[in-house]
């Protein structure tokens, strides 16, 4: 499974939502290549992928993509991600 994680600026909080959800999903047992992203990176490697994991703001710049959209409303909120992950995934 190929999962994007995305940011605005593609750095720092994309990074730190790859980090997490790879947490999150060894504690599932999911195994899975977490991607992280810029919002112009991303609008191509959706393309190839089953989900996106972004905030609110930058879902809707993604634009028609095949993979499921996740909103992640904090990043730093490993049971939200874990909550969302295991409801997409499952």
């Amino acid at each position: 499974m190929k999962i994007v994680a995305v940011c605005g600026m593609g750095i720092g909080t994309s990074i730190l939502l790859k980090m997490n959800a790879e947490k999150v999903l060894a504690k599932l047992g999911i195994d899975a290549d977490v991607e992280a992203a810029d919002i112009g990176v991303a609008k191509g490697a959706a393309q190839t992928a089953q989900i996106v994991l972004t905030s609110d703001e930058l879902a809707g710049e993604l634009g028609q993509v095949p993979a499921k959209v996740i909103i992640i409303d904090n990043f730093f909120d490993l049971d939200e991600i874990e909550a969302k992950l295991t409801e997409t995934v499952q």
